[in-house]
């Protein structure tokens, strides 16, 4: 196959092409890796990648294919990229800090190593904002990610590394991790499909520590299928993840595979939260929005309005949350056991203070600062223990929505805007923060949810629609999402290369 026929193969085309011998995963490896060259200067979308070792997982991927280990392998010789945030054994993982670099990570990830059970090829390292917190990837010590679609964009955050690989076709998949929105918003800004599983479906296990009650890990991709196909793999119960629940998973590709075939949305019923309707999203993003609502009528879908009261809440709720667990999970970082260390320290004061001074960024000093004041004493019940119950009132609107209201899935925007211009919030916070208002509530709830392609401004930026489905409900999700992807090629477009041959400084 032609160099560029390879880049365009799917998870799903990649696995027909290497079955039927016209290429092989070292071939399009290679292709892959001559891509990344091109465009890594351009995009920044990585933080690493190894050519000699992504080309030795590819060769011994076609030796087992060779041997006949394609059929217990479902994602044998396919190239994944991996957000910085994952430990790969013998791979830097940094979470975009300058606190990691030089640590290289003794042990896989459990997806990761359940990854590798099923064959695929860690082929680069995704960027992503620093501890995964951001919503631009503008707070990455690596610097910041462009937009494959117009480089003076970002690709969105935190896992905008991961969708900017996927959309330059830097890769035909990644991971990505999700706390407040960080796999839907990226996909919805870069064009492709993000899933972010229901908490608990996947493990946390080896994943570095942002919000410990907020995280999950997913997958990013160009189709419904063949987020699916990753997903199946990474999904399940792990003794390494207290967290995790053994609830039956279900056939994710099945699901996917049958909406995308039927193409019918007959008997499903969708509610539309009339709170993601409201005054300060983009006309444009609404018009888009309203139109794949039009799309999910027209294949037979029942739509009904519903209510999830307590959403002007959420990022109140978050805020105090996220901030919370991530003061606690990053107080690890103090120049003793692993990771930075100031080395002109006088005493171990000094030591605690120095390397964490020098070795966090902006935004994350924010964020352990805010969660250290909202814990202290005198201020955990003002704020804390109000915010956890807010969160449970969350809940129960999904809850309601779902069981009460008899939906099968809810219908919105996935962020208020289209990708903004670099720099253009990185002073203002709020408003940052205010670009997760549709994503947070879901990950409060723990239920599950997707972005998927579902138009274009005026300007040629992507937009994302978002579907939530309940706990552990992903099948249904993905047959809905898979049926309206199939009635629509919003996901087959691409970036045009003269926005990728644009070099942004």
């Amino acid at each position: 196959m032609r160099k560029d026929e390879l880049i365009e193969l799917g998870v799903g085309d990649a696995l027909d092409a290497m079955a039927a011998g016209r290429t092989s995963s070292e071939e399009l490896t290679a292709a892959l890796l001559e891509r990344m060259d091109a465009l890594q200067p351009r995009l920044n979308a990585l933080t690493w990648y190894d050519a000699e070792d992504a080309l030795a997982q590819a060769r011994a991927a076609d030796a087992e294919r060779a041997s006949g280990a394609a059929e217990t392998k479902p994602l044998l010789g396919v190239p994944i990229a991996i957000k910085d945030l994952l430990n790969v054994r013998g791979q830097p993982c940094t979470a975009g800090s300058n606190i990691l670099k030089g640590y290289t990570a003794p042990y896989d990830a459990t997806v990761i190593a359940r990854l590798r059970a099923a064959g695929a090829v860690m082929v680069s390292r995704a960027n992503t904002d620093e501890f995964a917190m951001g919503g631009s990837t503008e707070t990455s010590a690596y610097g910041p990610s462009k937009n494959p679609w117009d480089p003076t964009r970002v690709p969105g955050g935190s896992s905008g590394g991961s969708a900017a690989a996927v959309a330059a076709r830097l890769a035909p998949a990644a991971l990505g991790s999700d706390t407040g929105g960080s796999i839907r918003q990226p996909a919805s800004f870069c064009g492709i499909t993000g899933l972010k599983p229901t908490y608990g479906r996947v493990s946390r296990y080896g994943c570095t520590a942002f919000a410990s009650s907020l995280d999950q890990v997913g997958p990013m991709a160009r189709t419904v299928e063949d987020a699916a196909r990753v997903y199946a793999v990474i999904a399940g119960a792990d003794p390494h993840d207290a967290t995790t629940r053994a609830e039956p998973l279900g056939d994710p590709v099945g699901a996917a595979r049958g909406g995308a075939e039927s193409r019918s949305l007959k008997g499903v019923r969708i509610g539309l939260p009339r709170e993601y309707f409201s005054s300060g999203t983009d006309p444009e993003v609404e018009s888009l929005v309203r139109a794949a609502v039009e799309e999910c009528r027209r294949l037979g879908a029942e739509t009904v309005e519903v209510s999830l009261p307590h959403t002007q809440y959420g990022i109140a709720c978050y805020y105090i949350l996220a901030p919370a667990e991530a003061s606690a999970n990053l107080a690890r970082y103090e120049g003793v056991r692993y990771g930075a260390r100031a080395r002109d320290a006088e005493d171990l004061l000094a030591l605690y203070e120095q390397t964490r001074s020098r070795g966090f960024g902006a935004e994350v000093k924010r964020r352990v600062i805010l969660g250290t004041y909202v814990l202290g004493s005198g201020f955990y019940d003002a704020y804390y223990a109000r915010a956890q119950k807010v969160r449970t009132l969350v809940r129960r609107d999904f809850e309601a929505a779902f069981a009460g209201g008899g939906c099968d899935v809810l219908l919105g925007p996935v962020a208020p805007t289209p990708a903004f211009r670099l720099g253009e919030r990185t002073a203002d916070p709020l408003q940052m923060y205010l670009g997760d208002i549709f994503t947070v509530n879901v990950n409060l709830a723990g239920v599950c949810a997707m972005s998927v392609p579902c138009g274009f401004t005026a300007a040629g930026l992507p937009v994302g629609l978002h579907l939530v489905g309940p706990a552990f409900g992903e099948d249904r999700l993905l047959s809905v999402a898979a049926a309206y992807q199939a009635s629509t090629d919003w996901h087959l477009r691409r970036p045009p290369e003269a926005s990728l041959d644009r070099s942004i400084v």
